[in-house]
């Protein structure tokens, strides 16, 4: 089976639209603008939303995101919508003059796992390292 070449926004006709060759990435998550974190907590909470499924967290020109991946009830399997005509603002707002039909999104900071955020944390926030109290109450061993 052949594939399908991909359609650059330069090579198209007059009358034709960049939607009809996507995949619909713009319709496969929402993000949200976050409060920036500026705590060991805060950064402990975002910890928190990535150990769901399908979540992500990105800074795009200092401003916080959190990414929740999921499907638009209405995409039809041929990536157009199935409410065209009475889509909400958001989508009629949304313009293909920067969308990422031509990319893979490109953020100042990605977060996919917890653990991303958990060594963010630490190099933001290191924790001093507590001696612990037997350690201390222990006597030398002289032989």
């Amino acid at each position: 089976m052949m594939e399908k070449k991909r359609v650059s926004r330069e090579d198209l006709k007059p009358g034709e639209f960049l939607c009809d060759h996507c995949t619909a990435k713009c319709c496969r998550y929402f993000a949200l603008p976050i409060d920036t974190p500026d705590s060991r907590e805060e950064l402990e909470n975002l910890r928190w939303f990535l150990l769901h499924d399908n979540v992500s967290i990105f800074v795009d020109e200092e401003t916080w995101y959190l990414m929740v991946h999921t499907t638009c009830k209405k995409l039809r399997d041929d990536n157009l919508c199935g409410i065209y005509e009475t889509r909400p603002q958001i989508c009629r707002d949304y313009s293909t003059d920067n969308c990422e039909y031509d990319g893979d999104g490109c953020y100042d900071q990605l977060f996919e796992t917890a653990e991303q955020m958990g060594e963010y944390t630490e190099a933001r926030f290191p924790q001093k390292k507590k001696r612990s109290r037997r350690a201390a109450t222990q006597l030398p061993i002289i032989a």
